[in-house]
């Protein structure tokens, strides 16, 4: 019988909570990395033994982590702050994390040179869908940054600054690249999105970049209705049977794409908020769409107090309120853009983490809901692995 890995990152730690196929009975390890912000944590689609992970802090910065077997020890093996620097407050030796403190971690520019890199954390980790040692991460201040050799050395992608990065500003979370989409039929097309600048494709292997964000409306933030940068996306997601239709929340607006980005429009439909972050897809029903609404860009929290997951079954614009097994009243929770994964069993799980601390599962696609672990550190991501 297959089994589950849900993989969690919170700002304590990460717990790895595992299964068998049934999703009855749950077994929670960690925390791991305690006392480490663990922004998001995700396996190898084509190992399933490989996790990578990525953890901060404020005082010792920014570590990669790999695991090879499954989470159980991680490479460097240290997971104390003080087992990764020297008393210089540089890496000790050579091993396979991207960390700074201050401005250092270098890593090689586009003009082949080395030279020290500035920024705050990286939001995410995107595995290769062939390649266990090919992954990206999403870095803020915004940059791609990609490793072919399990994360021992990385390299920014070329170009993408080049797409109009003098016009991108932060969002609220800050200018952050939290999003990264690959796709199976077409292995050099990357799409990114950007807080807040917008959607952004490359179709040759991330040389070249263009914004991918007509259609999108943005009359608070952007005075240009037709602006091609400069929109705050939240979350993008598809399926890869349909790699063309893409999803997206957006800070106000859930829209739709079926031509690989070129052109988007709403289907927020009768949703009682269309401001949220994540948006996730039915693991075999590429026109199963689940969102999370909150009730406002400055109230983060369920509207009515009442955590509902929405369920559209028609691609967007129909959704239905699921409730059952999740808080409908006093619930003052938020979910975060990472924190909404499904696994790919049948029927298909959803799993939501919210900043309470509880970890929300359902095995039915949705229909019920019960809470797999509770008074975790605020959550901000939960992806799933599916074992055989």
């Amino acid at each position: 019988m297959s089994g589950i890995r849900v993989l969690v990152g919170t700002r304590k730690g990460a717990f790895i909570l595992t299964s068998d196929g049934t999703r009855r009975q749950w077994e929670v390890n960690g925390p791991l990395f305690g006392g480490w912000e663990l922004f998001h944590l995700k396996g190898s689609p084509v190992d399933p033994n490989r996790i990578y992970a990525s953890q901060t802090s404020s005082w010792f910065g920014q570590v990669i982590q790999r695991s090879d077997d499954g989470g159980k020890t991680w490479n460097p093996p240290g997971t104390k702050p003080e087992d990764l620097m020297g008393p210089d407050g540089m890496p000790k030796g050579e091993s396979n994390m991207f960390l700074y403190k201050g401005s250092v971690g270098t890593h090689k520019w586009y003009d082949g040179s080395q030279r020290p890199w500035e920024f705050k954390r990286i939001w995410h980790l995107e595995p290769s869908l062939t390649d266990p040692d090919t992954v990206y991460a999403g870095a803020e201040d915004a940059a791609l940054f990609k490793s072919v050799n399990g994360g021992v050395t990385w390299e920014e992608v070329p170009g993408l600054r080049g797409a109009k990065g003098d016009l991108w500003q932060p969002g609220a979370g800050g200018m952050c690249l939290h999003t990264i989409v690959l796709d199976p039929s077409h292995p050099d097309r990357i799409v990114v999105a950007i807080s807040a600048a917008g959607t952004f494709r490359s179709d040759d292997a991330g040389v070249t970049w263009r914004p991918i964000n007509r259609g999108l409306k943005s009359p608070y933030e952007l005075p240009d209705p037709d602006a091609e940068v400069g929109h705050c996306v939240h979350r993008i997601a598809n399926h890869p049977s349909r790699p063309d239709t893409l999803y997206m929340q957006k800070h106000w607006d859930v829209l739709r794409s079926d031509d690989a980005g070129e052109s988007w429009h709403e289907i927020s439909g009768n949703l009682p908020s269309d401001f949220g972050f994540p948006i996730v897809v039915h693991a075999h029903e590429p026109e199963t769409v689940y969102v999370v609404p909150i009730k406002s860009d400055s109230e983060h929290y369920p509207p009515e107090g009442k955590l509902r997951v929405y369920r559209s079954r028609t691609g967007g614009n129909e959704w239905e309120g699921l409730t059952k097994g999740l808080p409908q009243e006093h619930c003052y929770v938020n979910i975060l853009r990472d924190a909404m994964a499904v696994d790919s069993l049948d029927p298909c799980g959803v799993y939501v983490g919210t900043t309470g601390g509880q970890v929300y599962a359902s095995a039915d696609s949705g229909d019920s809901w019960t809470p797999i672990v509770r008074d975790l550190p605020p959550v901000l991501s939960v992806e799933v692995q599916t074992l055989a």
